[in-house]
């Protein structure tokens, strides 16, 4: 290992506001980081350095986010340039760690200027990034339709709402006994709501009627369908006035929309109090099948209020969770981990998601690497939402949980897989993904230079670089 440069380097501080900045118990940063949680625990309070081992595990865990150290500082230049060395997406291998920690003692304006270079090369693949998006957006950049400005939204708080989801918490924690009963009764004493059932076929899986005091479900829909429009229409009571006060912010387009999604967050936080569903996720691994039967929830509903556990200082495991339909199209997407969607359009044809929405009611597990080299483990399950007619037929779709492939211990369904092994090359998108060798590219990157031999001819028919 690389010796250090000769001053000691002390930044508790600044290594436990990146792991806050990140929502990361201090067991989960020291996993990843290859250190103890001890060890962690005491670079953080102060009492030990920041070696070059732990400074180089920084950069490839974090590149690009060492953020808060002068930039004049030794320790700052070193992770900068240890996250241009060993960043997968420039060719020409990593250089060690040794070469790299003597180039910033002995040339610390040379070390800058590959510092710079790299940020700029970064900054150059994120405006591609933009561009695939316009491109898939049609050019509707920045004029957002109010459902992409909702889904935006969510994502830039991260999936979690603190005040609704605390709120909803309390409540929660007060439904005793049959939550479908408990639900019931507190509409009726609290807001005079009664329950009833609409007519068969009438189409409509709820209707609220105000002026009556009345709710109307359809029978045909499942339990935990049921039992959540009960939860969403308390919601609705519980929280009108922080919903309206939180969604009034998204503009008049996006208003109501933000709303509806608001109501649907507290109501899953209704039935899955945060504390008590984080404990139980631990408890069995995150089982989806038996935290929903524990909750009265469904397959989906549960996988998304995983995705929520982002509470400061009781973060759960980072996960990604996106709903994906029949044509590809991701229609709710959320990601805690570094892995992220493209904002418009489908997701990677190789990954494991396409397959479960083809083949319904199996749970499909998949080891995937994404180009910058971060494995991640995939769960995907088909599912089928009953209409309750023949003349209309089922809603079809797919769900996916993963994360991060170093969290894999807590995560029932990476037993059995080889975490060391080959895994599945997946991107974000076509347009802005670097592999050369993918079978299964639907059009070059939206930057590369395209080549064509008329004499030879792969399965892509064209090269690029």
């Amino acid at each position: 290992m690389s010796p250090m440069p000769s001053r000691r380097t002390f930044a508790g501080p600044l290594l436990r506001d990146l792991r806050l900045r990140h929502r990361l118990p201090q067991a989960a940063m020291a996993a990843r980081l290859g250190i103890s949680a001890s060890y962690l625990s005491q670079i953080e309070a102060g009492d030990r350095p920041v070696t070059p081992k732990v400074l180089a595990a920084l950069a490839e865990a974090f590149p690009g986010d060492w953020a808060g150290v002068d930039p004049q500082e030794e320790a700052a230049l070193l992770v900068d340039a240890l996250a241009a060395s060993v960043d997968p997406g420039i060719a020409g291998g990593e250089a060690d760690e040794e070469a790299i920690a003597r180039l910033v003692r002995q040339q610390p304006q040379l070390a800058r200027r590959m510092a710079e270079l790299h940020r700029a090369y970064r900054r150059s693949q994120e405006q591609v990034a933009v561009l695939d998006d316009r491109v898939e957006a049609g050019g509707r950049e920045p004029g957002l339709l109010p459902w992409e400005q909702v889904r935006d939204w969510f994502h830039a708080e991260g999936n979690y709402v603190d005040p609704l989801d605390r709120a909803a918490e309390a409540i929660g924690e007060t439904l005793a006994g049959d939550p479908r009963t408990a639900l019931i009764e507190r509409l009726s004493a609290r807001f005079g709501v009664v329950v009833g059932t609409l007519a068969p076929g009438d189409g409509r899986m709820r209707a609220y009627q105000p002026a009556r005091g009345r709710l109307l479900l359809d029978p045909a829909q499942p339990p935990e369908t049921l039992l959540f429009a009960l939860a969403h229409q308390l919601a609705r009571h519980e929280f009108a006035e922080p919903i309206a006060t939180i969604a009034a912010a998204a503009g008049p387009a996006a208003e109501e929309l933000l709303a509806a999604g608001l109501t649907n967050y507290a109501a899953a936080a209704l039935l899955m109090p945060y504390e008590r569903f984080r404990a139980a996720a631990r408890e069995v691994r995150h089982d989806i099948d038996r935290l929903r039967l524990r909750f009265g929830t469904s397959f989906e509903q549960t996988c998304h209020r995983l995705s929520t556990l982002q509470r400061p200082g009781a973060a759960g495991i980072p996960f990604f969770f996106c709903r994906v339909d029949l044509a590809g199209n991701i229609t709710k997407r959320h990601s805690a981990t570094r892995l992220q969607f493209a904002r418009f359009g489908g997701a990677c044809p190789l990954w494991i998601v396409h397959e479960a929405v083809a083949v319904p009611d199996r749970v499909q597990v998949q080891l995937a690497e994404t180009p910058d080299g971060i494995r991640y483990v995939s769960m995907a399950k088909g599912l089928v939402k009953p209409s309750g007619s023949y003349t209309r037929p089922p809603r079809r779709y797919a769900v996916a949980l993963g994360c991060e492939a170093d969290q894999a211990g807590a995560f029932v369904y990476a037993d059995g897989l080889n975490l060391k092994g080959a895994a599945t090359p997946i991107g974000t998108s076509c347009r802005i993904c670097v592999r050369t060798d993918c079978d299964q590219r639907a059009f070059p990157p939206a930057s590369a230079r395209i080549g064509v031999d008329p004499n030879n001819r792969g399965v892509v028919p064209y090269s690029f670089g």
